[in-house]
């Protein structure tokens, strides 16, 4: 198929560049401005999927790192130091156990605010995409129909061009032969005439006379 014309050629639109059909990169094939767009949700699917993937693990990890933040504050090494130490080393570790109070309830804002989120809208997007997958392909079918249909017409319409001009031609062809038929018998009628003047004048003469 041709190129489509761009509908403004000198600015950018959603129309030429999304809808109508373009040359692909090598240009050589047209590629449908509907399938680019189709192919850039499907592989929309797939990113959100990776991303729900990426914050998973890092709510793995600051789970795991708040826990071992708090094992570590709980741990009884050096418990018994008392004085301005032993001080500094339970400040320490109640500052360790804040830490990982911290990077829990971070994990938990990741879970809640984000990948919660990103979840629903990678199921949405899966049920509005197979409610789209249904009607583009009923319209699809209904294009499909419709170029058969358009293509019936036009090797019917091809047809009947070829027969219309097979018959003009024996039209033709009829008419010059008649005319030609014509011209002969008009001829002969024509050369009979003569004749018959010819033939009849000297009687004529020979009438007068004897009158």
């Amino acid at each position: 198929m041709p190129e489509q014309q761009l509908l403004k050629p000198s600015e950018w639109s959603y129309c030429d560049y999304f809808w109508a059909d373009k040359k692909d990169s090598q240009g050589n094939n047209t590629v449908s401005g509907f399938e680019i767009l189709l192919q850039k949700q499907l592989k929309g699917k797939q990113m959100q999927k990776e991303m729900a993937e990426f914050v998973r693990e890092r709510i793995k990890i600051e789970e795991e790192y708040a826990k071992n933040l708090s094992k570590l504050s709980q741990n009884s090494l050096a418990a018994q130091e008392e004085g301005t130490l032993g001080e500094a080393w339970a400040q320490l570790k109640k500052s360790l156990a804040d830490e990982a109070e911290v990077h829990l309830k971070f994990s938990s804002k990741l879970q809640s605010e984000v990948e919660k989120p990103l979840l629903n809208f990678r199921e949405n997007f899966k049920k509005d995409m197979k409610k789209c997958d249904h009607h583009i392909a009923d319209l699809r079918k209904h294009l499909a129909s419709r170029y058969t249909a358009v293509e019936k017409a036009r090797k019917a319409l091809t047809e009947r061009q070829k027969d219309l001009e097979m018959k003009t031609q024996q039209l033709e062809v009829k008419l010059s032969n008649k005319t030609e038929e014509e011209i002969k018998k008009a001829r002969r009628k024509s050369t009979q005439a003569g004749e018959w003047n010819a033939s009849a004048h000297p009687s004529m003469c020979f009438l007068f006379l004897i009158l």
